[in-house]
């Protein structure tokens, strides 16, 4: 019964996240903590969030993906094309992105930088903008045996 169970959740999330296993996850985490921490914590950082337009951060976001999906898949696809899938390298490259996201989402709200009652764009922004650097050391990280 028990087996059976882990097989139809197997079945549901398989589809949806990558082929993070906890050390992966961990990696990405730490990762990006090296780079929020220090530029997170900068004042410059926390004014270009209040004056770049959105049109910028969108941009910044943009080239996050860029990089992250090119050191991905010159790390992980490139070499070894018949083991892995596009459907995967997408995920990673998501999934990467999306917890760095979170990791500085978190820091800057502990550190009181990103007001998302109150100012919602500012924290976005701001968050973004920490998120470029450390969504790449993430990836980076997440390379590591």
């Amino acid at each position: 019964m028990e087996k059976e169970k882990n097989k139809i959740l197997h079945e549901i999330v398989d589809p949806i996240l990558p082929k993070f296993s906890l050390h992966d996850f961990i990696q990405v985490i730490i990762g990006a903590s090296v780079l929020a921490v220090p530029i997170g914590f900068t004042e410059e950082t926390w004014r270009l969030g209040e004056t770049l337009p959105v049109l910028n951060i969108v941009g910044l976001l943009t080239l996050s993906l860029i990089f992250i999906s090119t050191f991905t898949y010159y790390q992980y696809h490139h070499k070894h094309k018949e083991n892995k899938s596009w459907k995967e390298f997408t995920k990673r490259v998501f999934f990467t992105y999306v917890f760095s996201f979170i990791v500085v989402a978190i820091i800057m709200t502990l550190i009181q930088r990103a007001p998302w009652n109150t100012e919602i764009i500012i924290a976005f922004k701001r968050v973004a903008i920490v998120t470029f650097p450390s969504s790449m050391s993430a990836a980076i990280a997440d390379t590591l045996k």
